[in-house]
């Protein structure tokens, strides 16, 4: 009992310090849930898109899914969250998706007004609508 174990004094000094890593640099190219926008408004289906018929058109653009099956199914959520897509069938992410023609109709939308009330580059503010002074 009076016995104690010797401490490793001499592992410790070997052992280096570790380094930390460099910050791993970002993919470039275009997110997940940009690729899914693009396969949803690349289908001609009038039911939506599967999930199944999904996850085939993001691997067949060169992403992959099967190592980033829980981002696909998050960035589906989020869309669904948005607004982006409307989900026709199906619960969570499994089922068919659709574009939502309403936000994509108000998207345009405000770029149009966006346009039309931007001010002349060449100065003349008199003839704006907004700068208009009621006399």
């Amino acid at each position: 009992m009076a016995e104690t174990a010797p401490a490793p004094a001499a592992a410790s000094p070997a052992k280096a310090p570790k380094k930390k890593s460099a910050a791993k640099a970002k993919k470039a190219g275009p997110g997940v849930g940009e690729l899914i926008v693009k396969a949803v408004s690349a289908s001609k289906e009038r039911s939506g898109v599967s999930l199944a018929a999904l996850k085939k058109a993001i691997a067949a653009s060169g992403y992959d899914v099967e190592k980033n099956n829980s981002r696909v199914k998050i960035a589906i959520k989020s869309l669904v969250t948005k607004g982006t897509l409307v989900q026709v069938k199906g619960t969570a992410a499994s089922g068919s998706f659709k574009l939502n023609k309403q936000q994509a109709e108000t998207q345009k939308r405000t770029s149009q007004e966006e346009i039309n009330l931007s001010f002349p580059p060449n100065g003349s503010f008199k003839s704006h609508p907004l700068t208009r002074v009621k006399s």
